[in-house]
């Protein structure tokens, strides 16, 4: 299994640290946290953003301000969310990554190593 990457225990604890700035607003103003409903609904609400991000990015979508500091913005707060949807349900985003890119790796490798045209069958060696 892969070790887990360092840099996301730290951009995990930043995420959930202003999580909780975000929480002491919910419950002055709205007397309760997010559900993980609702903090999936947020989340889900910034990816489509950065589909029309990503539409302006390509000139087919006119939008007001920076794409590139719009997009930059999406992205990274869309990293926000993921980790604050996997605190609420208690995943290590740390091993699952690592487990998970580890997986998809070697999965692609079987198959380029599989699909590699200089070893087929018939071909000969010399």
């Amino acid at each position: 299994m892969s070790e887990p990457f360092s840099n996301l225990s730290a951009a995990r604890e930043e995420a959930l640290a202003v999580r909780a700035l975000y929480e002491i607003l919910e419950e002055r103003f709205n007397g309760k946290t997010w559900s993980l409903h609702e903090l999936q609904m947020g989340f889900a609400n910034d990816v489509g953003l950065i589909g029309r991000l990503i539409l302006a990015h390509d000139g087919t979508w006119e939008i007001d301000g920076d794409v590139r500091a719009e997009l930059e913005h999406k992205l990274a707060e869309s990293m926000w969310w993921t980790f604050v949807l996997a605190d609420r349900l208690d995943i290590d985003m740390d091993e699952a990554f690592a487990r998970t890119m580890s997986r998809i790796r070697t999965a692609l490798q079987g198959t380029i190593a599989r699909t590699d045209p200089e070893s087929t069958s018939g071909s000969t060696g010399s």
